[in-house]
């Protein structure tokens, strides 16, 4: 194993919702220990407790169930802009698209950089990485010393899209996939603490549309099922159609599938290949793993966010309701978003790399 030393991390994004997760994933960790913190240009030069605080009204905006560890509390917060990637092992990312177009190339002209943005996923020569359905893809990043870079950018696909690729990946290798319709319920914490849903919008209600959202997971589910071949992704070309919604739940988004299987396949063997699915991965006992990658239900009223988003420590997809019809199968699914889906599944990825001895 490679990981016989502490690396040193930077999160960059650190005051906002995914970052937040960054640092909370990060505590404790046995293998990555967080020494500076960075945000934006109002955060700069306030200790990072301070920068929690509304300057305002005095409380305390952090947002997850785990507290910070005491010591990130006293770090000091740069402008990201001002962040030296050469003072750090290791960087992760928790800011807007814009912005990470920006920044993230600058860091990546040094260090690995783990991102949750979406600014590179579509490039050709950037994997999108999920943990136990494409790390092999993790190869290609050798192609972006062709920008100059010493380092890399690997983004996490988007947090809806990651629930649903690590269901379809064991079908896909069992049965082949002809096409995939999803409709989600999407956790409030995917659009973070942004306008856009209201709290008197989303109470007593369901937001039909998400901006960029079903596109995004099309796009993203091609490229993760895809291939490799000389040193970019070719994509699967398996047809998604997605259907995107926010619903009144705090975290967790749950997603109802329907897949037309290239070969026909009774609901007793597509609950044989989730169940088996990722086993030699989660075998390794990388920190941040699951024990398991899929949790199988036999109750028709499970998978639910309230009960299932926090299983395995956010980190395993809770499927149930799996049935079969006479193009392939229908099924429920439960994701964390903010866990898996973002922060702690980016560490994850970059637990593996430092496991194979790429950093």
């Amino acid at each position: 194993m490679a990981a016989d030393k502490q690396r040193k991390v930077a999160v960059v994004g650190a005051t906002g919702v995914a970052g937040q997760q960054f640092v909370a994933a990060l505590r404790g960790h046995p293998w990555f220990r967080i020494t500076t913190l960075a945000a934006s240009e109002r955060s700069a030069g306030r200790s990072y407790a301070d920068a929690l605080r509304d300057p305002s009204s005095g409380s305390r905006r952090w947002y997850c169930d785990e507290e910070p560890d005491e010591a990130v509390l006293k770090l000091r917060v740069l402008d990201a802009r001002d962040l030296d990637p050469a003072t750090v092992d290791v960087v992760f990312t928790a800011i807007e698209s814009d912005a990470a177009k920006e920044i993230e190339p600058r860091l990546a002209e040094q260090r690995p950089v783990f991102s949750t943005a979406s600014a590179f996923r579509y490039e050709p020569d950037v994997p999108i990485a999920v943990p136990a359905v494409n790390l092999d893809h993790l190869s290609i990043v050798a192609e972006q010393k062709k920008r100059g870079w010493k380092g890399f950018v690997v983004p996490l696909p988007n947090c809806t899209t990651m629930g649903m690729v690590i269901t379809l990946k064991p079908l896909a290798d069992a049965f082949g996939l002809r096409r995939v319709i999803m409709t989600s319920m999407q956790g409030l914490s995917g659009a973070g603490r942004s306008p856009g849903v209201p709290a008197l919008d989303i109470l007593d209600n369901i937001i039909p549309y998400i901006p960029k959202e079903e596109e995004k997971v099309a796009q993203e589910t091609g490229k993760i099922l895809g291939a490799v071949r000389n040193g970019a992704c070719v994509p699967a070309k398996v047809p998604v159609s997605a259907t995107c919604t926010r619903a009144n739940v705090r975290e967790g988004h749950t997603e109802a599938v329907h897949v037309d299987l290239e070969r026909p396949a009774s609901a007793h063997e597509v609950q044989s290949v989730f169940a088996e699915f990722g086993r030699e991965f989660c075998a390794r006992g990388l920190p941040s793993a699951p024990s398991r990658m899929i949790i199988l239900h036999d109750d028709p009223y499970r998978p639910q966010p309230r009960l299932d988003r926090d299983v395995e420590g956010g980190m395993a997809t809770s499927v149930g309701r799996i049935r079969s019809d006479e193009n392939g199968l229908r099924y429920m699914l439960v994701s964390h978003n903010t866990k898996m889906g973002a922060a702690k599944g980016a560490v994850l990825v970059a637990e593996h790399m430092v496991d194979t001895g790429v950093i």
